[in-house]
């Protein structure tokens, strides 16, 4: 395995205490999924009701949007390992990224649906290379001696996601408000590209300067998947669950007469509780084996989603906020460890990739499906509903994923008596 990124020394005159390593990596590729998933994924149920009340669309229309971003996610996907061996880890992170943030911009460009749905497949596809990529590249900063630390990093990588989500959740409802205008969510894609056009600025040196994961052996390329077939299950139900929660939620709180400062508040409470939820959820997940860390951090997934389906006062929305938004980016980094552990590591990139598919496909039923179940007279309650059942099923499923545990990782964790498994 390659050598991890040079660290950064604290202030500290005295003591020249070094960050852990891989910790300085792990943060700035964390502005990967921040751009890739935070902005181009999430963001869109802030400007959705914006959007479908200046474009006339059916919920169908609005859920297939998603789905069009999901599709181009599939097709990323799908590219993300063969790209990363001819062109290299580092420059497929990279170029997702600046393509993503051209989409996003363009965006706010046109009110043709055609093109909408073209440049949401656009930078779903551009983010699923940048997303993978820099999990290959944060999976190989970990530290291997301890799946504690190993778990912490996988866990920031992933939150960045959701300090994107914060950062959208403070700017778009505002920026909606002071515009006044019917169509103000323009101005909100144009937005969202200045924030990514940031963070594709401080994460572009970090990639570049970090560790290229192992490339595997010509004979070797193709990994083991049916090592974690229940996962690969799992994972595809959590993509349809997850993303009909994520994509609806807001419409659904808005027309239970939310306003724009409750909106706001639920939004960055969600945000927030994925970036703690990371550092929480760290240490479950490195004792927990085989498919029950998954199968417990999609078990409280479900019941946050469930909550506002259960009470519509503030408290359950805020509860929801906090569960779901604690625990959903905290399920790919319970499903990365999981294939870390089980798979060499010239595996890594190549299975976070099929593990990703598996999600993308998933995603691309759930909005769509979701969105023809709210047009139906009992509305957007039948496809919450939906998630609530399928996001169950996946930590069922989860349950079924066996241990397995490669040589190299079994004796980096008999060397190290710091480590929980």
């Amino acid at each position: 395995m390659s050598a991890p990124s040079p660290t950064l020394r604290r202030s500290s005159p005295r003591r020249g205490a070094r960050l852990p390593p891989g910790f300085a990596t792990a943060v700035g590729l964390a502005l990967g999924p921040a751009v890739a998933i935070g902005l181009a994924r999430f963001a869109y149920a802030l400007l959705l009701p914006s959007m479908r009340a200046d474009l006339h669309w059916s919920f169908a229309t609005a859920g297939a949007m998603n789905t069009a971003n999901a599709l181009g996610y599939l097709a990323g996907a799908l590219l993300a390992a063969v790209l990363a061996r001819r062109y290299g880890t580092r420059r497929v992170f990279v170029a997702g990224l600046g393509v993503t943030v051209l989409a996003l911009l363009a965006t706010g460009g046109t009110a043709n649906l055609v093109a909408l749905v073209a440049l949401r497949a656009v930078a779903g596809a551009s983010g699923a290379l940048a997303f993978i990529a820099g999990a290959g590249l944060a999976a190989a900063a970990a530290p291997a001696a301890s799946p504690h630390r190993a778990a912490t990093l996988l866990g920031i990588y992933f939150a960045g996601g959701g300090a994107a989500i914060v950062a959208s959740g403070l700017a778009i409802p505002y920026l909606l408000a002071v515009t006044s205008l019917a169509d103000g969510w323009r101005w909100g894609w144009v937005l969202l590209a200045v924030l990514g056009a940031a963070a594709f600025a401080v994460a572009t040196p970090v990639a570049l300067a970090s560790a290229e994961p192992p490339v595997p052996p010509v004979a070797d390329r193709r990994w083991p998947a049916r090592r974690l077939g229940a996962l690969l299950v799992s994972y595809a139900l959590f993509g349809a669950g997850y993303i009909a929660y994520m994509t609806f939620i807001v419409a659904f709180l808005k027309d239970h007469g939310t306003g724009p400062s409750g909106i706001t508040a639920f939004w960055v409470v969600l945000g927030a509780a994925s970036i703690t939820g990371a550092f929480a959820w760290a240490r479950p997940i490195a004792r927990l084996r085989a498919g029950r860390g998954p199968a417990m951090v999609l078990a409280v997934l479900g019941a946050g989603a469930l909550l506002p389906l259960v009470s519509r006062s503030p408290e359950a929305a805020m509860g929801s906020a906090l569960l779901f938004g604690g625990s959903f980016l905290s399920v790919v980094t319970a499903v990365t460890a999981v294939a870390r552990r089980s798979l060499q590591p010239h595996h890594w990139t190549p299975a976070i990739a099929g593990l990703t598919v598996a999600f993308a496909v998933g995603q691309c039923l759930g909005p769509v499906l979701a969105g023809v179940l709210s047009d139906r007279p009992a509305g957007l309650i039948v496809g919450l509903a939906l998630s609530v059942g399928v996001l169950l099923a996946a930590a069922v499923v989860a349950l079924a994923q066996g241990h397995c545990e490669t040589s190299a990782h079994s004796m980096a964790a008999t060397a190290d008596p710091t480590t929980v498994v």
